[in-house]
């Protein structure tokens, strides 16, 4: 089942992880928005900047360390996603919380293994 994914953080660098993770995503088949503060592409997807309007959001992954987060906290929770995920080196107990209070599930983990093992 596709789910839709918004990926914060989101870099035309090959060697960063949001890039892999946005590849990833869309070979198995779920629709990705990638997110960033540089335009550019991946695989094909236009990378959005700024705080684009998306509908029926499944997952956003977070790529974004937690000093670096406040600026999207409204928009994110705006997104009304199911659940967000924090790969390692995101996690932010304080964000965590405030999604948790607002029914949004909270996830520590890697997308990228997610996706290999099944659990995505």
């Amino acid at each position: 089942m596709s789910k839709k994914t918004v990926v914060i953080g989101a870099s035309t660098n090959t060697d960063r992880y949001s890039y892999k993770a946005t590849e990833k995503l869309k070979s198995y088949g779920h629709e990705v928005v990638p997110v960033g503060i540089k335009e550019g592409e991946i695989n094909g997807l236009q990378i959005l900047t700024g705080m684009p309007e998306v509908k029926g959001v499944d997952t956003v992954t977070m790529y974004v360390g937690p000093q670096n987060q406040p600026s999207y906290y409204q928009y994110i929770l705006g997104l009304h996603p199911k659940r967000v995920l924090f790969n390692p080196g995101t996690e932010n107990p304080e964000f965590q919380s405030t999604l948790e209070k607002a029914g949004v599930e909270v996830v520590e983990g890697c997308t990228l293994v997610m996706l290999s093992t099944g659990e995505y």
